[in-house]
C-alpha cells in the first residue's frame, strides 16, 4: 500500500462509513477496480483501523451527548437510581444494541475476511442494502406515527448491526433501516445508529490493533496508515454532519439506487 493509496482510501472510508452505502464494500471495491497490488492481511487491518478513526468522528460529533450520559449512569450508580432519565435510558439502549454484534458478530471474523476478498459476495450484499433502505423507506411512509425508542427496539437493531459486519451491508443503512421498521422517526434513528457504532468500531478497532502488533516491524507501516486514518476522521466528522441534516428532511431511496447501480455493476464484472 502507498501513501495516495492511503490517503483515497481513508476519503472513501470518511466518506461512506456513516452515509449508508456501505464503506467496507468501497474499501475491498476500489482496489479491486484499480487492481491495486496490496496484502490481503494488510488491506484488512488496515481498513478495520481506518474505521477506528472515523470512530474518532463519531465521539467529537456527540461529545455533549456522551458526556450527559455518562454523568446520569455514574449518578445512578452512585444512589440517585433514577434509570428512567432519558440520558440513562439512551445509554442503556447504546448498550443493548451492541451486544448482538459482539455475540454474534465476533466469531465470524474468519469468515468476514475471506469475503473482503470476493467482490461477487459484495455485490451481492449491495443489493441487500438496496432492498433494506428501499423497505424502511416504505415502512416510513406507510407509517407515520413515530413513537420513544425502547429497550427491545435498541437489542433488535444492534440485531441489524450484526449483519453490517460483512463488506457491502451498510452499518449505517442496516441500523437506520432497523429503526425505521421499528417506527422510530428519522432523527431517533439516525442518533442511534451513530451511537450504536462507537462500541462496535472501537472493539473492531481494539481487535486490529492486536493483530496489527503481530505483524513483522507493524510500526513500519505506521507512515502509511496513519495519513490515511487522519483524513478518514476529518471526512467522517464532515459526513456525519451533512448526514444528520439531510435525513431530517429527505428520503433514503437516493442511496438504496446507488447500492442497486453498483451491487449489479460490480456483479457483472465478475461474471461476465
Amino acid at each position: 500500500m502507498t501513501l495516495l493509496q492511503s490517503i483515497l482510501l481513508g476519503i472513501l472510508q470518511g466518506l461512506t462509513e456513516f452515509i449508508p452505502i456501505s464503506s467496507s464494500a468501497h474499501l475491498a471495491l476500489l482496489p479491486y477496480f484499480f487492481n491495486w497490488r496490496v496484502n490481503p492481511e494488510i488491506d484488512f487491518i488496515f481498513n478495520i483501523l481506518v474505521q477506528f478513526a472515523t470512530l474518532g468522528a463519531v465521539i467529537v460529533y456527540y461529545w455533549k451527548d456522551l458526556i450527559q450520559m455518562l454523568q446520569s449512569v455514574l449518578t445512578n450508580f452512585l444512589g440517585k437510581r433514577d434509570w428512567a432519565h432519558p440520558d440513562s435510558h439512551l445509554a442503556i439502549a447504546m448498550v443493548l444494541g451492541t451486544l448482538p454484534v459482539v455475540i454474534l458478530g465476533l466469531p465470524l471474523k474468519d469468515l468476514v475476511e475471506e469475503a473482503f476478498q470476493k467482490p461477487l459476495w459484495i455485490g451481492g450484499a449491495l443489493l441487500v442494502t438496496s432492498v433494506l433502505l428501499f423497505l424502511s423507506e416504505k415502512r416510513l411512509r406507510a407509517n407515520s406515527a413515530a413513537h420513544s425508542l425502547t429497550f427491545l427496539d435498541a437489542l433488535i437493531i444492534g440485531l441489524w448491526q450484526t449483519f453490517a459486519v460483512f463488506p457491502g451491508i451498510s452499518r449505517s443503512g442496516a441500523t437506520i433501516a432497523g429503526g425505521l421498521f421499528r417506527k422510530l422517526d428519522r432523527q431517533q434513528s439516525t442518533d442511534l445508529a451513530f451511537l450504536v457504532s462507537i462500541p462496535s468500531l472501537a472493539g473492531a478497532g481494539v481487535i486490529s490493533l492486536i493483530d496489527f502488533f503481530r505483524l513483522p516491524n507493524p510500526t513500519g507501516y505506521l507512515p502509511v496508515i496513519f495519513p490515511g486514518c487522519l483524513v478518514a476522521f476529518v471526512v467522517g466528522y464532515l459526513s456525519i454532519y451533512w448526514l444528520i441534516r439531510y435525513v431530517q428532511n429527505h428520503s433514503l431511496l437516493i442511496f438504496s439506487a446507488y447500492c442497486s447501480i453498483l451491487g449489479i455493476i460490480v456483479i457483472l464484472s465478475v461474471v461476465l
